[in-house]
């Protein structure tokens, strides 16, 4: 195995941990290490909520703005990930997530259950990898019983 070959096999697992924390610090709002996971001059895109934010602090800021008091689950699969440069990925995950909003004040229950992917671009910064740009994008929504279909932006 070449030296190149081991880099980018290093890289590919510093991209999948990245990814980890991504889901565990959203899932846990653990709002500054969330933050961590981007760089500074991020993109996040989730067309189906009209979400296009521009920044690290203003993801942060809208995403645990958006999902106070919201019960979520986050998990990603069968990770495409292909190293584009010495400090640069691009890479397409499988996802699903559950998100359980606080009930209505009629009592009715406001949640979903999503599938679909990520579409993201990573850049190492800092000596770390960290999301450059990620278009959310779900092929799925399955309201919980008793929904009121509506999808307010978040991941």
């Amino acid at each position: 195995m070449t030296d190149e070959m081991l880099r980018h096999l290093l890289d590919i697992e510093e991209i999948t941990q990245l990814k980890a924390r991504y889901f565990r610090t959203l899932d846990r709002k653990e709002w500054d290490e969330y933050g961590e996971v981007f760089a500074l001059d991020a993109h996040m895109e989730v067309p189906e909520g009209d979400v296009s934010i521009d920044g690290r602090a203003a993801i942060v800021a809208s995403v645990s703005a958006v999902l106070t008091g919201v019960r979520t689950v986050h998990h990603g699969h069968t990770r495409e990930i292909e190293i584009t440069g010495p400090d640069t990925a691009r890479g397409i995950w499988a996802m699903n997530d559950y998100l359980e909003f606080p009930p209505a004040e009629d009592g009715s229950r406001v949640g979903m259950k999503g599938y679909g992917h990520y579409e993201e671009d990573y850049v190492r910064e800092d000596e770390e990898w960290r999301i450059k740009r990620t278009h959310l994008s779900r092929l799925r929504i399955d309201w919980l019983e008793g929904s009121v279909e509506t999808l307010e932006g978040g991941p």
